[in-house]
């Protein structure tokens, strides 16, 4: 069973920053895929980031420059740099492992911009 927690979340001033990290467990965690979503009040969950193992990083076009997703397989561990933060980027913050054929989550993680 693949367990995933994120942590990192909180409120910042909008042009502040925030990392994000996911802890990845049970899994061979190099092969695995790993991403960050994230749902908004009222919205749907959208795709913010991913990183598949050995592949190339791919962004939502709303946070393209902005925010950079990393893994450390040493540490089992994905995260989720968000600079130049905005108000419109206030959401839930999941990650998500895809092992095999199988989707995995995190419990999420609050992340408010306000000033």
């Amino acid at each position: 069973q693949v367990q995933l927690v994120e942590s990192g979340g909180g409120l910042v001033q909008p042009g502040g920053s925030l990392r994000l990290s996911c802890a990845v467990s049970g899994s061979t965690y190099s092969g695995v895929t790993v991403g960050w979503y994230r749902q908004a009040p009222g919205k749907q969950r959208e795709l913010v980031a991913t990183l598949p193992s050995g592949g190339m990083r791919n962004y939502a076009g709303s946070v393209k420059g902005r925010f950079t997703v990393s893994r450390d397989n040493a540490k089992n561990t994905v995260y989720l740099q968000m600079n130049s933060l905005k108000p419109e980027d206030t959401a839930v913050y999941f990650c998500k492992a895809v092992v095999g054929l199988t989707t995995y989550w995190g419990q999420g993680t609050q992340v408010t911009v306000s000033s």
